[in-house]
């Protein structure tokens, strides 16, 4: 059987920062980036990509709708 792992890809330039994804992560991969997007924002990312489970509990949390949630199946 395949493994598969999770991953997101925020809307970087639609994300407002409110780190609602954060605590609903329950592998703790997504955090707030240093960095600020072109509305002044710190946006989520995935700080630990590897332990994506792609549960989408940041997804179905996030108020603005811009995390989207992949399944990737991993080649041994």
């Amino acid at each position: 059987m395949a493994k598969v792992r999770g991953a997101i890809v925020v809307d970087v330039e639609k994300c407002k920062g409110c780190g609602v994804c954060v605590p609903a992560c329950p592998q703790e991969v997504i955090s707030l980036a240093k960095e600020v997007n072109g509305k002044g924002y710190h946006y989520a990312y995935m700080n630990k990509p590897e332990d994506c489970i792609g549960c989408a509990n940041c997804a179905i949390v996030c108020p603005d709708g811009v995390i989207s949630v992949y399944k990737v199946k991993l080649d041994n």
